[in-house]
């Protein structure tokens, strides 16, 4: 029996179209679905609540009080105040160019930064004193200013002065970050509206971005129903970046929706620590959000602003220069987050499904490998991350100072004994353009050269779907087999690329879990660990030819299952650390020789 037929695929209809080829199969949902009011969509009842109770899984003291403190009518009327002087402001941070914006050159390429001086000249009342900042803005560095007012809502920073008080010192210890992207995404303006408003779809779409979310309360559901239109919510989230080096970002925000024009929408999000009483802000979001605005074609043009004060000390080195910038949460990494998302949501519902060797895979068998795929890449990310949930801890191994490891108990869906897992991560510098190391990896022809469990194997890609125009962004099936053709291993594959990073990120799989995704079952029971690779560009670096090319930022990631009994969780057997360390320096060493050996 050949691999078509033990994974039950459908015959060939028409073979003369390729690949991805038309199912008559209808799509089990609209493209274009009709918006819910908050009060009645489904995702946002079960998290959102009314101002006057508690929502069950608030566990934090600082979210237990805000949720309390939203029952004040007072503090109604300055949580709305502050709403809609926030998106005030984004409104005109996001329409107006030059001079408030100017593109500046951070790593690789181009960002849109905020002008600092001409900010205060725009946005603050101007007097003698601020023309003073200003001059020291201009001849200095203009991320770094102290605040001007402490009671004011969106305080500024300067230079450091003397015998600061305790509160100011806090304030000038954070940086500021300010960047604009604009894109255009293949979506309606009322479905992406709808997105950032429900909880649920917002987390889901962001979940490269987002790692926890909750909604403390909804100060208003609105002013009709079946829009978001004067919509008001109080929200935590933490944000993050794929490695436990750099910390996350976590607030309180305000949310604000409104429609600031015929066919224009905006979502704001404003920090609430000038209202309330925080004992340490390490991240505060000034103003930030996106306009968008309706385009004739069904498509919307989306202005996004993240402005934010931060505190960066605690970020590892060797990330410094993606962090530091504002690079590593610029406007763009939202945009291009919401793009891939839009394109993913546009495939799911496509009508067109993949062939396997002859044979067609169903539509219910591509919408699995869709939905399991986007799993798997969020697992990687939320399980990356530096979250709260995440116990990370250094190797205690010589040498294994910059790796990250932490253990997991698990219960397979198919079973009621819990396992163990070990998740393990490092990052690496290398001397080569990004593009050629994510072309390199996420290429099968090149997996038995870097993969331990692949080596001596033969790599072959069963099928695959591509997600939007971009071809980088692919999910795929791999099968190794042995000299003797028999499979040794089926991997769950995807690919994606846009301008702030580079992901590969893959999970073994046996052939029933394959064969239940591609006949259309229910993909619940399918056990993934996801394993992969993050790429971000660095600085630029001289190859062996004299030319200036840019670098890497590489960070390893694995997730194993753990034979060793592990009654506490903080302890970790010398045998696995043994085997974490291995697998990952023989790993970044195979896979530098196999660059180092193709160099030009």
């Amino acid at each position: 029996m050949d691999i078509r037929e033990e994974l039950g695929l459908e015959p060939v209809i028409n073979p003369q179209f390729g690949h991805m080829m038309q199912n008559s199969e209808d799509v089990p949902f609209s493209s274009t679905p009709s918006p819910q009011s908050p009060q009645n969509s489904p995702e946002s009842v079960v998290d959102s609540v009314s101002s006057s109770s508690i929502p069950p899984e608030i566990n934090r003291a600082s979210d237990l009080f805000m949720a309390v403190s939203l029952g004040s009518e007072e503090n109604k009327t300055k949580i709305s105040e502050l709403a809609n002087s926030a998106m005030e402001e984004l409104v005109r941070k996001a329409l107006l160019g030059e001079p408030l914006w100017q593109r500046q050159a951070v790593l690789d390429t181009e960002i849109e930064i905020l002008n600092e001086a001409e900010y205060i000249r725009e946005f603050r009342a101007f007097d003698a004193s601020l023309q003073e900042i200003m001059r020291m803005i201009e001849v200095g560095d203009p991320q770094r200013f102290s605040t001007l007012d402490g009671n004011c809502d969106f305080p500024s920073e300067c230079h450091q002065k003397p015998n600061l008080l305790p509160r100011e010192a806090e304030l000038d210890a954070l940086q500021i970050e300010a960047s604009k992207e604009i894109g255009f995404v293949n979506m309606n303006a009322t479905s992406i509206v709808e997105w950032l408003m429900d909880l649920k779809q917002w987390s889901l779409a962001f979940s490269k971005i987002v790692t926890r979310a909750t909604i403390l309360g909804v100060l208003s559901s609105g002013v009709a129903a079946g829009t978001y239109d004067e919509t008001l919510q109080v929200m935590r989230a933490e944000f993050h970046m794929p490695t436990p080096l750099v910390p996350i970002r976590e607030c309180q925000f305000a949310r604000y929706c409104k429609q600031v024009g015929s066919n224009t929408w905006g979502v704001v999000d404003v920090s609430l620590e000038n209202l309330f009483p925080y004992p340490v802000v390490r991240f505060r979001r000034r103003p930030s959000g996106c306009l968008i605005q309706e385009m004739p074609n069904g498509h919307s043009k989306v202005t996004w602003v993240e402005h934010v004060e931060v505190d960066n000390k605690q970020v590892h080195r060797i990330f410094h220069p993606q962090v530091r910038s504002g690079f590593a949460y610029s406007a763009r990494r939202w945009v291009t987050t919401l793009i891939q998302h839009c394109d993913w949501v546009a495939t799911l519902m496509s009508q067109t499904v993949p062939v396997l060797d002859g044979g067609l895979v169903s539509q219910n068998g591509k919408e699995n490998l869709l939905r399991l795929a986007e799993r798997m890449m969020r697992s990687f990310c939320t399980d990356l991350s530096a979250c709260s949930n995440n116990l990370w801890m250094p190797l205690p191994v010589s040498g294994g100072e910059d790796v990250r490891v932490m253990t997991k108990s698990i219960t397979p869906a198919t079973s009621e004994c819990p396992s163990t897992t070990i998740a393990f991560t490092s990052s690496i510098w290398l001397p080569f353009p990004p593009r050629r190391v994510y072309d390199f990896l996420r290429h099968e022809d090149s997996r038995n050269k870097w993969d331990l469990l692949s080596r001596e194997l033969v790599i072959q890609e069963l099928t695959y779907i591509n997600k939007g125009d971009n071809p980088d962004n692919r999910i795929s099936i791999l099968q190794a087999n042995s000299d003797s053709s028999e499979i040794e291993i089926l991997y769950l594959q995807e690919s994606y690329s846009d301008p702030t990073a580079f992901y590969i990120v893959y999970a073994p799989m046996d052939i029933t879990s394959v064969a239940t995704i591609l006949k259309g079952g229910n993909t619940d029971y399918v056990n993934i660990l996801p394993s992969g690779f993050v790429i971000h560009p660095d600085r630029q670096v001289m190859n062996n030819n004299g030319k200036e090319v840019g670098g890497s930022l590489l960070t390893l990631a694995f997730h194993i299952l753990d034979g060793s009994s592990m009654e506490d969780s903080q302890f970790i057997p010398r045998e696995s650390v043994d085997t974490v360390y291995r697998i990952l320096t023989e790993t970044a060493i195979l896979i530098k020789a196999a660059l180092l050996s193709d160099d030009p």
